[in-house]
Formats: structure tokens, sequence, C-alpha cells
């Protein structure tokens, strides 16, 4: 299986289970995403989905229903192998199989995080039962080293919504909203992750130079996106007429060339963040509580400038005053509904 190396990445037009195998070492990659065959007759999902078929390659290799939960263990079992410790992987898959893929990881050592659904839009079309309109995402990390998780490669904590929501978090809830991709006039695969998603999983799960790995390369969507935002890449596609077709756009892909579009959070240092409280720290916060309290002010408010003070977190401060103040859990005196909701 001889290899096509662009730009620190490299590919092959093989099989991943013996591919993988044979040509990547044991704990060397950082990241793994990949959306396997889903085993549900995917070179005939165009009869479902009413789209002009014109400008798909053809070539797509299914697995057998009846052959599937042996696939699956089999390849997981080289992802974990090649995952190094710490390694985070994310598969995509249907739910029709899905029970497969998660017999499948149970046999290995590797742990979830979330399972995130991906919702969609323009789902398959039925009369006599609910439209199918997401699919699963499985994220797993390989023990015995440090996960990379950047909390703030999108949003900043302190960032907010017009309703004063926190961006960060929604950004990091696991129900993920994001439409496919159409291509008019584009050569492409049956079924492609869109870029938006890629970039999303690309951001939190990796830093730049780190080696990413696709094990089902299809449109090569994931390897683009990685070396789009400065990473390398590595992967296998079995067909080879979508290796042939694809692997020439790689040629023309420019390192980096997405990080341009990326927005820049707004990250605010908080110099105590995650330091470990001691009783002279506690001592005077309850103190600095009680004097803005005597100033008349909310406890949201007090709150606020208590995490600006003293460069700590709203919820550790929240906690020990909770636990050491009684009179953060005081009620406030009767009065209008307004004043109670303030309070």
């Amino acid at each position: 299986m001889k290899p096509v190396i662009f730009h620190n990445s490299t590919f092959y037009n093989g099989d991943c289970i013996s591919g993988a195998g044979t040509y990547i070492p044991d704990n060397s990659v950082d990241l793994i995403i990949t959306d396997p065959p889903y085993g549900i007759n995917g070179d005939k999902l165009h009869q479902h989905y009413n789209r002009n078929e014109e400008f798909v390659v053809e070539g797509y290799v299914e697995i057998p229903q009846k052959e599937y939960a042996d696939f699956s263990a089999k390849w997981i079992k080289q992802a974990e192998r090649v995952l190094r410790p710490g390694g985070s992987i994310y598969i995509v898959s249907g739910y029709t199989n899905l029970i497969d893929i998660l017999n499948a990881l149970q046999q290995t050592s590797l742990k979830e995080i979330n399972h995130i659904i991906w919702k969609y839009n323009f789902g398959v079309f039925t009369r006599q039962k609910y439209i199918s309109s997401h699919y699963h995402i499985l994220f797993y990390e390989k023990p015995g080293g440090k996960r990379t998780f950047n909390l703030e490669s999108r949003y900043g904590l302190v960032e907010k919504t017009e309703d004063a929501r926190s961006c960060n978090n929604a950004d990091r809830e696991d129900v993920w909203i994001i439409n496919r991709e159409y291509k008019p006039g584009q050569i492409k695969n049956k079924n492609e992750l869109p870029t938006k998603l890629l970039i999303k999983m690309i951001q939190y799960s990796s830093n730049e130079g780190d080696l990413v790995a696709d094990f089902f390369l299809g449109g090569f969507s994931t390897a683009k996106v990685a070396i789009g935002l400065n990473r390398r890449a590595i992967g296998f596609e079995i067909s080879k007429l979508m290796y042939n077709t694809k692997i020439k756009e790689m040629e023309k892909i420019i390192p980096g060339y997405l990080i341009p579009s990326l927005r820049n959070p707004t990250i605010k240092e908080t110099k105590n963040l995650g330091q470990r409280w001691t009783e002279e720290d506690s001592s005077k916060i309850i103190q600095r509580f009680k004097s803005l309290r005597a100033k008349g002010k909310t406890k949201k408010q007090i709150i606020a400038d208590l995490a600006e003070e003293f460069g700590r977190g709203r919820f550790g401060i929240e906690k020990v005053l909770k636990k050491s103040d009684p009179e953060f859990n005081k009620k406030p005196k009767v009065g209008t509904l307004s004043d109670f909701l303030e309070k």
C-alpha cells in the first residue's frame, strides 16, 4: 500500500484495519474523527433523499449488516491502539447499527466523554413514523494521559448572548445544530461531514501540529479541514475511484487556509481560576461580601464584583459563601416579587 504524502500528511488507498495495523505506530495519533459506513445500504442512499447523483463519485463501499459488529470491533481496536494516551476519538454513526459501535467501544479501554447529537436539516421523508434528522457522535478518550480540550478556543467564558446566556456554554451543549452542506456541481462522496462540524471537533480536541486520523476518508473532508487548521492528517480510503478522484484535490489544499475564517474569542484572564482555596482566601471573600452587602448591592452584583476583584470563578465564590457565611443564605425581607428575584 503506497502512501501519498502532502503537507506532512499521509494517505493510503486501502483497508483501514490492515492498513492501520501496518502503517500507524502505537500511541502516535492525537485525534481521530471518522464517519464509518453505516451498514444500511449506503450505496443506495440517493433513493431516500431525492437528490441528483450526477456529481457523486461511484464506488461507495458498504458493509453488510451481518458483518457490521465484527467489522466495528476490528477497526475500533486499531483506533484504540494508535491513539496516544489522552487522545480523543469522535465516531459519527446513525442509529440502525449504533449498538454495534457501542459494543465495540465497550471491548476497549476507551472511556466515554460525551454522547453528542448532531441535528441537521432535511431528514429522510416518512409517512408512518417520525422523520429521522440526526446522527450520533460518540466522543471518547484513551485513558492514561492528558486529554486536549481547548475550553475557550471558540468562545470565551465571559462572552454573553443578547439574552445574557453564556456563549461558551451554549457552544458546548451536547446537541449540535449544524446543517449539511450542499455542493451543486461539485464532485463529492455519498455522505460528507460539513466543514463547520469538523472545525468544531478539531478546535476543541487538538492543537496546531497534532496528528488527526480518519479511518474512512471518503471525500477527504476531515483531512482537508485538519490541514486547513494547521494540523497533520493521516487516513485510509478503500475505494480506488474515490481515492484517485479526491487525492488530486489534496495537492491544492493550503495549510492553515481556514485559520483566517475563525472567530477570535474574547478571553479574560482570571488569575486564580482553578487555584486551591485557602482559609485566608475564604475569609477575605466573606469579609468583602459583608462589606458590599452593607452598601445595598444585590448578591448577583456582589459576586460579579468579587470575581473581578479576586480573579476567581463565580461558582467557586458562591460555594465558599454558601458554606461559610450564614448571611449569604438569608431570605430577603418581604417585598415585591421583583425585589425577591433581584436578591
